[in-house]
């Protein structure tokens, strides 16, 4: 498993969530939504604290992580968080581990 972002995925979170050098973003499973691997659940970010990460990466100063309780939903899964000019938002995309 890991977790990995565009850097057009990147700005997006500077200029939408205001995050700045050193802010932390975090990815969690929500209920409810869409999602291809979990149905009725899909994924929610918010800008928090780690307080047991399971999966981490940096880009451009931001930390980026999923916390322990979360590892279920995106587990067996590479996470892949890219920016889509055509819907002007981020996209989330789940690459089986194989």
């Amino acid at each position: 498993m890991k977790m990995t972002l565009t850097q057009p995925a990147v700005k997006w979170f500077e200029d939408e969530m205001d995050a700045k050098k050193g802010d932390s973003i975090r990815f969690y499973a929500r209920y409810g939504g869409f999602s291809p691997i979990h149905p009725g659940f899909s994924v929610g970010v918010t800008k928090s604290e780690p307080y047991e990460a399971a999966l981490q990466t940096e880009e451009n100063g931001l930390h980026f992580f999923i916390e322990e309780t979360d590892k279920w939903y995106f587990e067996g899964y590479d996470f892949h968080i890219k920016f889509s000019r055509k819907h002007n938002q981020i996209e989330y995309e789940y690459h089986e581990k194989t």
